[in-house]
């Protein structure tokens, strides 16, 4: 069986029928999975605890959007096992898509869990003020850190999202204070 990723290192989204195949959250679990490892049908369908037509009917839409590829197949008491897998190592935003940022935030909170008990949450939203060299340095250096390969063992740990966006906020500046420092 050939476990091996395609050759395509990311695959640029930019066609509706990507951003509507990725859009519905059983594909994105989908391809959520397939990002550990090609899988069955069956395997994806006791993964999600679903049904084989329910799953095969979503992987028939990643399909055709190029999304996923037929990986290998398998000879199985008589029947034909099909691999299924990602057709590139990951995804990334063509940077004149419609859809844009807000598609991978909708994504992003669609598969958030709630903190369990006692465990704080982990979600911040900081606004920097930075020269445009400074945001270019910050944005090349989480790039780096969110594109690193992540771990292939799902058995290891928990699963966690990593979203990262270094945008231009729309915040005005108050000009300088007159009186700063004098006293009250």
């Amino acid at each position: 069986m050939e476990d091996e990723p395609s050759e395509q290192e990311h695959l640029v989204l930019r066609s509706p029928a990507h951003f509507r195949a990725l859009g519905h959250p059983v594909r994105h679990r989908l391809v959520n999975l397939l990002r550990q490892r090609p899988a069955t049908l069956g395997q994806l369908t006791a993964a999600l605890g679903s049904t084989k037509g329910t799953i095969g009917y979503h992987m028939r839409i990643l399909r055709e959007a190029g999304l996923v590829r037929l990986a290998s197949t398998r000879q199985v008491r008589g029947g034909t096992e099909q691999y299924f897998a990602l057709v590139s190592r990951g995804f990334r935003l063509h940077e004149d898509a419609e859809a844009g940022p807000e598609f991978l935030f909708n994504a992003a909170l669609n598969e958030m869990l709630p903190p369990r008990p006692g465990q704080g949450g982990r979600t911040i939203l900081r606004h920097l003020w930075l020269t445009e060299d400074e945001a270019e340095a910050l944005a090349a250096e989480l790039r780096v850190y969110a594109t690193e390969p992540p771990p292939s063992d799902a058995t290891r740990g928990e699963a966690y999202g990593l979203l990262v966006s270094l945008y231009p906020a729309d915040i005005p500046a108050l000009s300088p204070d007159e009186h700063a420092g004098e006293p009250d």
